[in-house]
């Protein structure tokens, strides 16, 4: 019976700091300390001792995701855990509207054909069909790929 306890309170000791570690290594560590402690009650006091521990072990994991998913986000302590920030920004240039069709655009970088362009303050990536162009030269802009301007030089 000691064996059993300690295997739960040793799941369920895991399962509360599995909040402050990142990844689930100790949620799984605690779910298989409650998995050995019901093994162990089946052996020992046979199918009606090892569903009790079933429903225990399962009651205490419920109990243990209610106070980490519900009420924990709702303290100031598990506020201050919480990310509150957002950062705005993209990671790709943006994509072009068909109104910049005939208009002039100045490299950014090389064009060797592909490359950074800016039209009016706005970067975009560009496609060179004449080739090569250098950095700082006007092109023309001629068309619109699916994520990239086609330009030629002037």
């Amino acid at each position: 019976m000691t064996a059993i306890l300690l295997l739960f309170l040793l799941g369920l000791v895991f399962l509360a700091f599995e909040v402050f570690v990142p990844g689930a290594v100790l949620g799984i560590m605690g779910g298989l300390a409650m998995l050995g402690g019901c093994v162990l009650a089946f052996n020992l006091y046979g199918p009606g001792g090892g569903l009790l521990a079933t429903v225990v072990a399962l009651a205490i994991l419920a109990i243990t995701l209610y106070v980490e998913l519900v009420l924990l986000p709702k303290t100031r302590f598990g506020k201050k855990m919480l990310v509150q920030a957002t950062l705005e920004g993209t990671s790709q240039p943006a994509l072009a509207a068909p109104s910049v069709v005939g208009k002039t655009a100045i490299t950014l970088t090389p064009l060797t054909p592909t490359g950074l362009v800016e039209i009016e303050g706005k970067r975009y990536e560009a496609f060179c069909r004449s080739g090569h162009a250098g950095k700082g030269e006007s092109l023309q802009v001629v068309g619109l790929d699916n994520f990239r301007l086609i330009v030629t030089k002037l």
